[in-house]
Parts: C-alpha cells; structure tokens; sequence
C-alpha cells in the first residue's frame, strides 16, 4: 500500500515534494535528468498524483521544468545562471544585512552560534559540507528575517534554491572556506554595533567572494 492510500494525499504530495526537492539539491539527481512520474513515485512510495503536484511546485520554484510532449527535467544551469543569480543576491543581501543592523531585531547569540557551529564543522576532517551549508543557509536566512522585509527573505530563497548556489562550499578552496566563515562572525559584529553600512559592506564582500569561488570552478579554472 503506498503512502498515499485512502484521503492523505496532502501529506504524500509533502512527501514528494520535499524528497524530490532534497534530492536536486543535494546533487542526487543532476541537471538534465528526466523525472518519469511512474518511476519516481515507485521510488519515494506514492502514487503519481502527488508526485505531479511535488512536481508542478518545484517547476513553480525552478527547480524542474516542463518540456512539451516529453515530460519533466531537472533544470541545469550555467554560468550564465550564476552571474544572474549573484547579481541578485549582491544587491538584495547587502541590503537586507543592513536593514538587519539598523532594525536591530538580529538574534546576536542564534547567529554567533551558527558561526561558531560552521567553524566546529569546517575543523573536521574531512570538513561536514552539508552541515556547513545547513548551517550557513540558516544563518542567511535569520539575518534576512532581522530586515523586517517578509518579502525579501522569500525573495532571495527562491533564489539560493539552485543545486551550483546551495552547495557552494564544496566549490571552496581552504582559503575561501576560511574567508567565508570569517565574514560570518564580522556580519555578526557590524549587526550588534548597530551599523548598517558596515553590515552591509561586510555582506557584499561575503556574496561577491563566494560567486568569484563558484564562477572559476564552475568554468574550470582554480579558485583565487
């Protein structure tokens, strides 16, 4: 009997939904890969129905698209995609760290513990990147909620939601590693003295430094 038996298919397509999405992000199923409704149900444990709707929610996200008469991919992105995406988030994520600074509704000690939480995992060996980028995802995403702007912490979500942005710490170099976690306990400083430009200018260094990381592996050269 699948999960979805009987009126629960809300919950199934939940199912669906946050297992398919997991998947993408998370690299298990790269882009291009062509998502048969039958064979993903069978492997998550529902019928089609939900998986059609996980599937036209994560085409709503970006995530998938619909081809014509041939069904649903996994979207792939470029380069391209990246310089758009940074480009968003460096204009929107300074922005919002300095609305956080000048609100002053930042939860200093949930944020200086998430730093000192991703230092604890980049000092393991081999480094947890998936705790770091839970981690850092959150820490993001708290400082975006302290702008007092819902709109923007849905705004730059939907954007951050791309496999190449979510996993940006496997794209890192030592140095880079080190300079990211850095930055994070100094947005935390500019935040508690209150100073807008100063968190703003932090996170602006912190976007930037990342898209500079994630551009030169993506296209195949060595980080700087």
């Amino acid at each position: 009997m699948t999960q979805d038996a009987g009126s629960d298919t809300g919950k199934a397509a939940e199912i669906a939904y946050a297992t398919i999405r997991r998947q993408i992000l998370s690299g298990e199923r790269s882009g291009g890969e062509w998502l048969r409704e039958g064979d993903v149900a069978a492997a998550i444990g529902v019928s089609r129905t939900p998986v059609r709707e996980a599937l036209r929610r994560l085409a709503a996200e970006g995530l998938v698209r619909h081809e014509p008469n041939r069904g649903v991919q996994v979207e792939d992105w470029g380069a391209g995609d990246l310089d758009e995406i940074f480009s968003l988030r460096s204009q929107l994520e300074p922005w919002g760290c300095g609305l956080a600074a000048a609100s002053g509704l930042a939860d200093l000690d949930a944020l200086g513990g998430l730093a000192h939480r991703m230092d604890e995992e980049a000092r393991r060996d081999p480094p947890d990147l998936d705790a770091i980028t839970e981690l850092n995802n959150e820490f993001h995403r708290r400082v975006l909620e302290a702008s007092g702007n819902g709109r923007l912490v849905g705004l730059v979500s939907s954007v951050v939601a791309v496999p190449l942005v979510w996993r940006t710490f496997s794209h890192y170099s030592p140095e880079a590693m080190r300079r990211s976690l850095a930055h994070h306990h100094e947005i935390v400083q500019a935040l508690a003295a209150g100073d807008a430009e100063w968190a703003e200018s932090v996170m602006r260094s912190h976007v930037r430094a990342a898209w500079a990381s994630l551009r030169d592996e993506h296209r195949g050269s060595p980080p700087a």
